[in-house]
């Protein structure tokens, strides 16, 4: 039995992306102390890797300000949450947040006959992470938050555009800060 529990364990760790990892690991180091909501981490400073392997949650056409359209991908962690409907979602979990300008498609209007296709263009905003972490972003819903760029993949440092992530998603705080559902692809029911 304790062999088998040091094995999950373990299988638990491959799937954390590597920089999270570390993160973890020099907050447990330093004594790790709840993040302040209106500061951001500087232990998030490096893009996950491989998160454009992670699976697809759900897609998303915003208008106003933000407009874009958007890919909401997860690692591991938060897609078993999602498929289980864990709430909230387990410590290691990370969503990441793709977003593009939605411009028409004058090759794929051509191939309808009309005008009526529109795909991603330039990336906007760069790509955005919500890492959870119960006990050192209790402050924060558990959820700690970064932003990288597009142009250079740098982490945004803005501390107020940061600090503002944590109150755009607190009207979310009965689905654990999180706005997107779970978008089942293919047939009804399939997982």
């Amino acid at each position: 039995m304790k062999h088998s529990i040091h094995r999950a364990a373990a299988a638990a760790l491959l799937i954390l992306p590597a920089a999270f990892i570390t993160r973890l690991a020099t907050a447990q180091a330093e004594g790790s102390k709840p993040a302040d909501p209106a500061r951001p981490d500087p232990g998030i400073t490096q893009i996950p890797e491989g998160y454009r392997d992670w699976r697809l949650i759900s897609v998303a056409r915003e208008e106003g300000k933000l407009d874009d359209i958007r890919a909401v991908l997860g690692n591991d962690i938060a897609i078993k949450a999602y498929r289980e409907g864990t709430l909230p979602f387990p410590d290691g979990a990370v969503i990441a947040r793709i977003a593009w300008a939605l411009v028409p498609s004058e090759e794929n209007d051509k191939a309808f006959g009309q005008a009526q296709s529109f795909v991603p263009g330039a990336p906007k905003n760069g790509v955005q992470f919500m890492f959870k972490d119960s006990k050192k972003y209790a402050a924060s819903g558990g959820w700690g938050y970064a932003q990288f760029g597009e142009a250079d993949g740098r982490p945004v440092v803005d501390e107020a555009k940061l600090a503002a992530c944590f109150t755009c998603h607190q009207p979310a705080a009965a689905q654990d800060f999180i706005f997107t559902r779970y978008s089942l692809g293919g047939l009804a029911g399939q997982k």
